[in-house]
């Protein structure tokens, strides 16, 4: 017979108040009572009724993202492994995680929505902006959060994110030692801070190595297939041409070895690509990538994360970066003659 709350109180002789918080761990209940409690607990086999434990302690057992969802979303591998990582986490912890897909028009009040109905115990927010006002909101609402990415706020928050300056430097660092000096860079939307930061990084390590950057080899706003093959086209109608060309992620970077095909150009003799991301989705196997090792233990380490936050951990302690690897493939060689 399984022991519920009111008949191990009965069993200790104490109130179905103080057996409860001491259970829950409430600090007003001392050390001695406590022990008793979960001794007691366990030699008689009691089980909390989870939902009565989420609702005494006001959580709903919901972790979230609100994301405003794009039709490449779905076929990218990248976010699928890392939403169905969060998800397997959240499963192990007994909890569930919800994505919330909105139009970005309707995103901030999807936020107010959901903090005003108390729906979920905290939120990953993702595609993090230079200036975000989601992150904005959330911290003048105290409320818990995980930033998937960094972002400009005044202060500390918590964040999981991969070390864009690093990643960007090996590519460079890379590309020079192959005699490249004309070097190009096809960003996302520069008001996403990875890819801002991605082309500051780039900016920094071409005048490290004493190469001027033409401004025709900066090209922004490719975010998907199609606008990395219009990069690339744009960038061919230079002249000179440049030598090699790094793109700041992989859905581009499909659309960028595309053009390059469709152009008749040899990559790798001709011209050098390196992708930042996974590049499996491609017709040339062995795309040189700079590579964000163990996307699915991401997902799990900002729920992680996020739980810790939820239990009291300051936000200023849950701040994460990893670091990419460059992985050299077929689409690099040294620069042409």
């Amino acid at each position: 017979m399984t022991t519920n709350l009111k008949s191990l109180a009965l069993a200790l002789g104490m109130s179905k108040t103080t057996v409860s918080r001491a259970l829950n761990g409430y600090p007003e209940v001392n050390a001695n009572t406590r022990e008793k409690v979960l001794a007691a607990a366990q030699a008689l086999g009691y089980q909390a009724n989870p939902v009565a434990r989420s609702l005494a302690l006001g959580r709903t057992n919901i972790f979230g993202i609100i994301y405003p969802l794009a039709q490449t979303d779905l076929g990218d591998p990248m976010f699928l492994n890392v939403v169905g990582a969060m998800a397997a986490a959240t499963e192990e912890r007994g909890m569930n995680m919800i994505v919330a897909p909105v139009s970005p028009e309707n995103e901030m009040r999807a936020y107010d929505q959901m903090l005003r109905g108390r729906r979920v115990d905290g939120l990953v927010v993702a595609r993090t902006l230079v200036y975000d006002q989601r992150i904005e909101y959330l911290a003048k609402q105290n409320f818990p959060f995980v930033a998937h990415g960094r972002t400009v706020l005044g202060q500390p928050y918590a964040w999981f994110d991969y070390d864009h300056d690093a990643g960007v430097a090996q590519a460079i660092e890379y590309l020079v030692g192959l005699g490249h000096e004309r070097i190009a860079m096809i960003s996302a939307q520069l008001e996403l801070n990875f890819a801002q930061q991605r082309r500051e990084a780039f900016l920094n390590a071409m005048h490290a190595a004493g190469f001027p950057v033409d401004p025709r080899y900066l090209v922004d706003r490719a975010h998907d297939r199609r606008s990395g093959y219009q990069a690339v086209q744009r960038l061919l109608a230079c002249s000179p041409r440049p030598t090699a060309i790094v793109v700041d992620n992989h859905l581009s970077g499909i659309g960028a070895v595309r053009a390059l095909l469709d152009a008749g150009i040899k990559i790798g003799e001709e011209m050098s690509v390196i992708v930042w991301g996974p590049m499996e989705d491609t017709l040339v196997p062995h795309v040189t990538v700079i590579d964000q090792p163990g996307l699915a233990e991401a997902g799990r380490k900002m729920v992680e994360m996020l739980a810790a936050l939820r239990d009291g951990t300051a936000a200023a302690e849950l701040q994460v970066l990893w670091q990419p690897i460059l992985r050299p493939g077929t689409t690099t060689g040294p620069a042409p003659r």
